[in-house]
């Protein structure tokens, strides 16, 4: 297919692709799945080789957000029997660290629920960051806690946090259909307030909301002109008790595409297959290995994932290996430039490294798998709910895939678990 030499091409280069041939990757057919998959683990082979990194989150505080996030399991009003608590204590969210990078975490993400930290909360954060680096050495430790203010992010590098993430989550046009309680500018402005303070910055998105192909596109273009050095992919999941939880848009073949296209668009930057992969990709989760070359390890900020055993074992038994802790994670052009930027350690594969994407807005370094800080969640009037096409009725304009969730078309819903042990119970976590 002329389409999938040319994006391979341009990959390999870190040329990148047209807006027309990012949509055209979502538009591709069933019979054509494997070949997008093959291309673009040809450009996810040039850059990360088959190393895969691991990442551990930690919930500091769950639920009780005063924001409006219809996809978050933790918005205000929410229904969602989740777990509901204050801020861990430094040494309760050490061990819940702990317990990740036993099992092979090389990154921390520590996550609180809510619009953004006060000064008190940073004060905390730093608290935290401080005990986990010191019983864990070498690890990366990423801080998601909202919207920030003047000179927070600066206050959490100096405590020794590698890097900073907010996602976008959906394309600029459609966002106060998601969200109302702030804007797509606030989020844009958050990444970049941790860019300039030299943090590596992680953003990415949520797929699965109910967007046209057009919205994604949108939405990872926007993403490779902030230029973060993480991009997580999110698909929803529909938690009962919260607007989106109807929106079972996704098959296992469109969350593929979704990532092939997102591989062609930042051909360079660490794509993280974040929550809602055991949901939506189900078994077919080893071939997004092919694509992506970071995961979550176990489980998530209010939902259970696979047994971190079986993420072990599925990445061995795909041919992949775990990137260890003396391993760069960028390619060597994108660390360096983030080494000279002093953030923490990240890195490469022999093939020469593919520094910041030209022509991007904001310079600089740098998850649903995390809601709460990685997006503020929570009252705002319902959407206007997105009709599933069932067999023999049109799709919405701008939708390639009906829902397919299992055999008979219905919504898995057996598939989302409330997240019941780790952080914030007494309980052993998974990882």
């Amino acid at each position: 297919m002329d389409l999938l030499n040319t994006l391979v091409d341009k990959g390999l280069r870190r040329e990148l692709p047209t807006r027309e041939e990012a949509l055209a990757v979502l538009a591709t057919s069933d019979d054509d799945l494997l070949d997008v998959v093959a291309a673009a683990g040809k450009v996810r082979r040039q850059w990360f080789g088959r190393r895969v990194k691991l990442n551990y989150l930690v919930n500091l505080k769950s639920g009780l957000c005063p924001e409006d996030c219809s996809y978050c399991s933790q918005r205000l009003g929410s229904k969602a029997g989740i777990l509901k608590y204050t801020w861990l204590k430094p040494d309760e969210a050490s061990r819940a660290a702990a317990a990740g990078v036993a099992g092979g975490a090389k990154r921390v993400c520590l996550v609180a629920s809510g619009r953004g930290p006060t000064d008190r909360d940073v004060d905390r954060v730093t608290k935290t960051i401080e005990a986990i680096k010191e019983q864990n050495e070498g690890v990366e430790v990423c801080a998601c806690l909202g919207l920030l203010s003047d000179g927070q992010a600066d206050r959490l590098r100096s405590a020794g946090a590698d890097a900073y993430n907010h996602n976008l989550n959906t394309s600029e046009e459609t966002y106060g259909a998601i969200t109302t309680t702030h804007t797509y500018a606030d989020r844009v402005e958050t990444v970049q307030q941790a860019q300039a303070a030299g943090l590596s910055a992680c953003s990415g998105l949520i797929a699965g909301m109910g967007e046209s192909d057009k919205d994604l596109v949108d939405v990872v273009f926007a993403l490779r002109d902030l230029d973060p050095d993480s991009v997580p992919v999110n698909f929803l999941i529909p938690f009962e008790g919260t607007p989106l939880a109807k929106e079972w848009n996704l098959t296992p073949q469109r969350c593929l595409r979704i990532l092939a296209m997102v591989r062609f668009v930042c051909p360079d930057v660490e794509v993280r297959l974040a929550g809602g992969r055991e949901v939506h990709l189900r078994s077919m989760q080893p071939l997004a290995l092919h694509l992506v070359n970071s995961i979550f390890l176990g489980d998530y900020l209010t939902s259970e994932g696979q047994a971190g055993q079986t993420d072990l074992d599925m990445i061995a038994d795909a041919g992949f290996e775990v990137e260890g802790a003396g391993t760069t994670t960028l390619p060597r052009h994108r660390a360096d430039a983030l080494s000279g930027g002093g953030c923490g350690s990240q890195s490469a594969p022999e093939a020469a490294g593919c520094g910041s994407h030209e022509g991007s807005v904001a310079t600089g370094c740098g998850s649903h798998g995390g809601g709460g800080g990685c997006g503020p969640c929570g009252g705002h009037p319902e959407p206007e709910p997105v009709v599933v096409a069932d067999a023999g009725e049109s799709v919405p304009a701008g939708r390639t895939d009906a829902a397919r969730t299992d055999a008979g078309g219905g919504a898995r819903t057996d598939l989302v678990t409330v997240r019941r042990r780790g952080a914030g119970t007494d309980l052993a976590p998974n990882a």
